[in-house]
């Protein structure tokens, strides 16, 4: 490569600013013009998709259970069923894949954890599940060790089972409510957490066998995500329309709070670089929020599209499938204006230029403008306005109450403190 002498002495270069100024604006508006995130849609159950499980090994799989009892397995690929199961009578609650990716877990309305080959039945021979435990509860979720023969389920309680037991090695229990979820650390693979639904969300240690700590907020928690990559890191998904990232040492405040939904948070999911998670709510829409960001950088929704009631991020970090009311599973690029395929060198070089100018110039009010713009369903639209002024007047009614009272007895709380009622140990 011939060393290219390049002189950044600014009089020589007098419009330099304003020519990538330009080019900066027309990056941004081109970034909108090509933002076409809508993949296909998967389609073949006959009841609302209930819940999703992502392949461990095989990034083209992914499972799905319906509200009917059916779990079908998809290839993403050839985008279509490859197996269908009728496993349980009512719905499927939860669904895991084994670490080794060999085969899953499904649990159900019907009181019942089945095992599943991963591998379609050969010729003649049933379709039948490799284990089946008969529980005294319904299960409500269910998830697999990362790295052990361990799985653990929840409804009354927290199971922790082996799997060639029948009966769990473990119960853990704190309160005396229903549990809707339970998920393993993917990093320090011996913690857990629950959430309840008395608006508690409980920590665990499997070596301990004992709760370690809980968080009670507001309102209730429908589920929570693990930072896949950093291990104390998790988000909750929230009934008052916000996620909670939360850092389990320090749970007396949330690092983050996450608003932009208008309606109650049903699932979230990681992203595997751990910098962004994508969640799914009662408003039909599904938004991706960066880690360390209040508000999402993207929202996605069609006309058809339902209630989104889960939400899986692949692992190649490309793609988001999310599973909603209307029997449908719908793939989308995590990225909305990325160009799919072989890219020539060329316009590699013209992509990378491009998005370095577009950080260079993100505060701009022109570009940042272009840049956050998106039409949303005017339901969505309507009750955003709404909760802008429903904030305003709440933050006013203070102010004014602060005003008129002696000092410092209308104490300032800050909008992370708000929504914990208490941190028990």
């Amino acid at each position: 490569l011939v060393a290219v002498p390049r002189n950044y002495d600014p009089a020589l270069h007098p419009f330099e600013v304003p020519r990538e100024y330009v080019r900066a604006l027309n990056a941004a508006k081109l970034e909108r013009v090509f933002a076409k995130p809508f993949l296909s849609s998967l389609d073949g159950h006959r009841d609302g998709v209930n819940c999703m499980a992502k392949h461990p090994k095989s990034l083209s799989t992914v499972l799905s259970g319906a509200c009917d009892g059916e779990v079908k397995i998809w290839n993403l690929t050839k985008r279509q069923c490859i197996r269908t199961i009728q496993a349980h009578e009512g719905f499927v609650r939860g669904m895991c894949a084994r670490f080794c990716g060999t085969s899953f877990f499904t649990v159900g309305d019907d009181k019942t954890v089945k095992q599943w080959k991963m591998e379609s039945p050969e010729y003649g021979e049933e379709e039948e599940p490799i284990h089946t435990i008969l529980g005294k509860t319904v299960y409500t979720g269910i998830d697999h060790h990362w790295k052990d023969a361990v799985f653990a389920t929840c409804g009354q309680q927290v199971d922790i089972w082996d799997e060639q037991r029948t009966s769990p090695m473990c119960s853990l229990t704190w309160g005396f409510d229903s549990i809707s979820s339970v998920k393993f650390n993917p990093i320090e693979t011996y913690l857990l957490g629950s959430c309840a639904s008395d608006r508690n969300i409980v920590l665990y240690d499997m070596r301990k066998s004992t709760p370690l700590k809980k968080v009670i907020l507001n309102m209730r928690t429908n589920t929570l995500c693990w930072n896949p990559m950093e291990a104390y890191v998790f988000t909750a998904a929230n009934e008052d329309y916000n996620l909670y990232t939360f850092d389990m040492r320090y749970l007396e405040s949330p690092m983050r709070v996450h608003m932009d939904h208008v309606s109650a948070v049903l699932d979230v999911d990681y992203s595997p670089t751990g910098k962004e998670f994508v969640s799914a709510s009662f408003d039909k829409s599904i938004r991706i929020f960066p880690v360390d960001k209040g508000h999402s950088r993207e929202v996605y929704h069609t006309k058809r599209m339902q209630h989104v009631i889960t939400v899986k991020w692949t692992s190649d970090n490309k793609y988001i499938l999310c599973g909603s009311d209307e029997m449908n599973i719908r793939l989308w690029k995590a990225n909305a204006s990325e160009k799919l395929g072989v890219l020539a060198p060329r316009e590699k070089a013209a992509m990378n230029y491009n998005q370095k100018l577009k950080e260079k110039f993100q505060y701009h009010p022109k570009i940042r403008r272009i840049a956050q713009h998106r039409h949303l369903p005017k339901s969505i639209f309507c009750q955003i306005k709404e909760q802008r002024i429903m904030r305003e007047a709440r933050r006013r009614k203070e102010l004014n109450r602060r005003k008129h009272s002696k000092p410092g007895s209308v104490p300032v709380v800050s909008e992370r403190r708000k929504h914990i009622v208490a941190v028990v140990k």
